[in-house]
């Protein structure tokens, strides 16, 4: 182990037992963005997003121009991850970062409730962007999460697999 302001960096995973939905709650509360992973062309690529989980955790929503290489990514391939993490608040303690990857499929949600949903769940966490969601131009997407990966303390690994 790394020794760093009298707390060990651990070299190896451990399992970790931190109720992952309790952190999610407690994330989408504090952390308003979040980095979106697609892949399409042989190429992977990253995006930032503003995001909101839904009331249940088993999605993540956000938006996106239409016109934008995200949104055509994701027309091609809707398997994606997204990064949710507290390095903001570190102050360069290694060890009390925490990050959660949410993995799933995304959805263009084009009409209907869900698409109610998850715009006002967006808006009520992102109000300045109210009019950007609900603009023509503008893509709500729902990604239905499989499952959540939630690592802290450096290496300790907690797993959600959604059902």
């Amino acid at each position: 182990m790394l020794k760093k302001s009298s707390k060990y960096i651990p070299l190896l995973t451990t399992r970790g037992n931190i109720p992952v939905k309790d952190r999610l709650h407690i994330l989408n509360k504090e952390e308003r963005y979040a980095v979106l992973a697609t892949y399409a062309d042989g190429q992977p690529y990253t995006s930032l997003i503003a995001y909101a989980l839904t009331g249940n955790l088993k999605g993540v929503v956000f938006a996106t121009p239409k016109n934008t290489s995200k949104y055509k990514m994701l027309l091609r391939n809707p398997q994606v991850s997204v990064l949710i993490d507290s390095r903001q608040h570190s102050d360069g303690d290694y060890l009390s970062i925490e990050s959660i990857t949410a993995i799933g499929a995304a959805r263009l949600l084009r009409k209907g409730r869900k698409l109610v949903a998850a715009s006002s769940a967006l808006s009520k966490k992102h109000p300045r962007l109210s009019a950007f969601i609900t603009s023509s131009t503008t893509a709500v997407v729902l990604i239905e999460v499989t499952h959540y990966i939630h690592v802290d303390s450096f290496q300790s690994i907690s797993e959600w697999l959604v059902k």
